[in-house]
């Protein structure tokens, strides 16, 4: 049962930590499950889509968190979970859920999982992507309007009025509670390798361990 490693990545909007996380899981495939802390915003279909769009999502409040404490504890108990799926052209979940495997690695990213006390002490590793301001809103902006059907102008509103203060608010004093700080995110290959080894050191030991029983 407590077995599974529960790595955490978080930084802030367009630092890389979601190409990070994306390059572990196509690695070790079937032994590491991703879940995204986006897909645990708290539903709002109650509003319409103007509303939705004038929400600050990013802010703590935005989250479903015990929803996903709760999942967190699922999955260290050995069991799968139903994932809610965010939409980010509708600012709302959808209707689909997707199957999160209790895998021997458990990878969580997001820009505000270091912020919650619960989450950090759910997690054994905990990564932080530092990327330089200028690059996160390039990226943001490019990630944006290619990847999720949004206007320049929407996005560089959003980035101003939410993003930006709640990153300094929140997002950029969660670094503190790291273990390791990655510069760059997935372009950082040094630091990539070593995440995969430590990864591979556990599954190991757990193999051994599992034999030796």
């Amino acid at each position: 049962m407590n077995n599974r490693l529960f790595i955490g990545i978080a930084g802030g909007s367009g630092s890389g930590k979601t190409t990070l996380a994306k390059q572990l899981a196509d690695y070790f495939g079937d032994r590491l499950s991703l879940l995204r802390h986006d897909d645990y915003y708290k539903s709002q279909a109650s509003l319409t889509l103007e509303e939705r769009s004038a929400l600050n999502f990013d802010h703590p409040d935005a989250f479903d968190t015990q929803l996903l404490i709760q999942h967190l504890d699922e999955l260290r108990q050995g069991k799968d979970i139903l994932c809610p799926i965010y939409n980010y052209s509708l600012h709302d979940r959808s209707s689909e859920f997707r199957t999160i495997k209790a895998t021997e690695v458990i990878v969580l990213e997001g820009i505000l999982i270091f912020e919650n006390p619960e989450i950090l002490n759910r997690l054994d590793i905990k990564i932080f992507v530092d990327t330089d301001a200028d690059v996160r809103i390039i990226r943001r902006i490019k990630r944006d309007v290619s990847e999720r059907g949004r206007d320049l102008d929407s996005v560089i509103s959003q980035y101003f009025a939410t993003v930006k203060p709640m990153h300094e608010l929140f997002v950029e004093p969660s670094k503190r509670h790291a273990d390791v700080i990655v510069p760059e995110g997935g372009m950082n290959r040094v630091a990539l390798e070593m995440i995969t080894q430590r990864i591979i050191s556990h599954i190991e030991k757990k193999g051994a361990s599992t034999t030796n029983v």
